[in-house]
């Protein structure tokens, strides 16, 4: 997410087809050749990443020791579009990093099913459903991902706030907003360059402004694009912006990671942020400490409506349909969401680990309250759409900040993709 390199369509066919390999169709723990297994991510070249792979790789080497793992990171700003060139061909990595929702389940003729493998770690890892499709498994939970929204306490303090309540509903927030924009701050820091704004705002928010039969309508794939409720999500999305409660430029910030850093610096009391990866409570604490960061409900919008965390299974491992031993790979995945693994990704990487038996309780407050709130969280709604229509939401909710376009014609655009899936 941080590199923003232009690649030619000559060099991202030859990265794609770079770095591809795999097992034989001998069982490799028996002896014999040496042999090699691939993988792509996005994540194994952070240096935050080191110490969960080595642990996954000492894991996969007791089970496997004649198996060579090679880690390829790729570009996150590129690595869909080097994807989609390998699975053109035919060939490519080994094991696949994907994200929850969209980006795997429009793949999943490129993947192997794991459920015949998995079925050992159904109860210890929480995060299943972004990786199904159909009723198949495709990929193993590493983290999970949600969208709390994080605040400053010192902001609060310093706009004569009590920084121990938050607001409760939107009313009392945007009256909390402008208390925080005569003390010299902004209210929310928004980076939409890349249109993913929008994604977060819809999954933060809509708990406190969807009832709960069109929260799981939705989920559930019965959308219903023309609900006055639905449609307040884009109003408030467009209000927000013409109020002035977010940073300026908001389509010229990038979320990664220059939203963050108005967040991080101050300049911002609010940010809808990520439970995992980046823009979350690690990386916050180092700026604001634990004890100035704090995580609030959404606000009520629709009265009668019950707030509630966002999240799903964030990023995952499967395993491609081409690789010549899917069980010596899926062993790869098994090893990756280890107990043992995702511990070392959460103390160095902070992620919040899809594997439920890890102690966060030395973390801070603000991922105390995080895996508090999971087990009453509700999956995210972006997450249910496709990764064609997130592409046309992202473009449609710049429009809206810039005022180029009304919510009833967003919501029209939305509901004809959506529909043809």
């Amino acid at each position: 997410m941080k590199q923003r390199a232009l690649w030619s369509a000559v060099l991202v066919a030859g990265l794609a087809l770079a770095g591809c390999g795999s097992a034989t169709d001998s069982d490799s723990s028996s002896g014999g050749s040496e042999e090699k297994l691939v993988v792509w991510d996005w994540k194994s070249g952070e240096a935050s990443a080191a110490p969960y792979i080595e642990k996954a790789k000492a894991d996969f080497a007791k089970k496997h020791p004649n198996v060579t793992v090679e880690f390829v990171a790729q570009p996150f700003d590129q690595y869909y579009t080097l994807l989609g060139a390998a699975i053109q061909s035919g060939k490519g990595p080994d094991v696949i990093l994907f994200n929850g929702g969209g980006q795997i389940r429009d793949r999943v003729d490129a993947l192997a099913p794991l459920d015949e493998y998995v079925a050992d770690d159904r109860q210890r890892l929480a995060g299943w459903d972004a990786f199904t499709k159909d009723g198949k498994i495709y990929a193993g939970p590493v983290t999970l991902q949600g969208h709390p929204i994080y605040y400053n306490k010192a902001l609060y303090e310093r706009a004569g706030l009590d920084p121990a309540s938050p607001a409760t509903t939107w009313t009392e927030f945007v009256a909390d907003c402008a208390a925080i924009a005569r003390a010299g701050a902004k209210c929310f820091a928004l980076g939409n360059k890349e249109g993913v704004g929008i994604q977060f705002w819809l999954s933060a928010l809509a708990s406190g402004i969807l009832t709960a039969q069109e929260y799981d309508d939705w989920i559930a794939g019965r959308r219903d694009w023309n609900s006055a409720n639905v449609k307040r999500v884009f109003q408030l999305w467009q209000e927000a912006g013409e109020a002035g409660l977010n940073n300026d430029g908001a389509n010229s910030t990038a979320m990664f990671n220059d939203s963050f850093a108005l967040f991080q610096s101050s300049k911002a009391a609010h940010v809808i942020g990520l439970m995992s990866d980046v823009g979350h409570w690690k990386d916050f604490n180092e700026f604001l400490t634990p004890g100035k960061l704090g995580v609030m409900d959404t606000p009520v919008v629709t009265a009668g409506t019950t707030p509630s965390l966002p999240y799903d299974g964030g990023i995952g491992y499967g395993v491609a349909k081409w690789t010549k031993d899917p069980k010596v790979a899926a062993d790869l995945v098994r090893s990756l969401t280890s107990t043992e693994a995702l511990k070392a990704f959460y103390a160095e990487a902070g992620a919040i680990a899809a594997d439920s038996t890890i102690d966060v309780s030395q973390a801070g407050p603000a991922a105390a309250t995080i895996v508090s709130e999971i087990k009453g969280g509700k999956p995210a709604l972006h997450v249910a759409l496709s990764s064609k229509t997130l592409d046309l939401m992202g473009r449609l909710s710049q429009q809206l900040l810039s005022g180029s376009i009304t919510v009833d014609e967003v919501v029209k655009q939305l509901a004809a993709s959506d529909q043809a899936g």
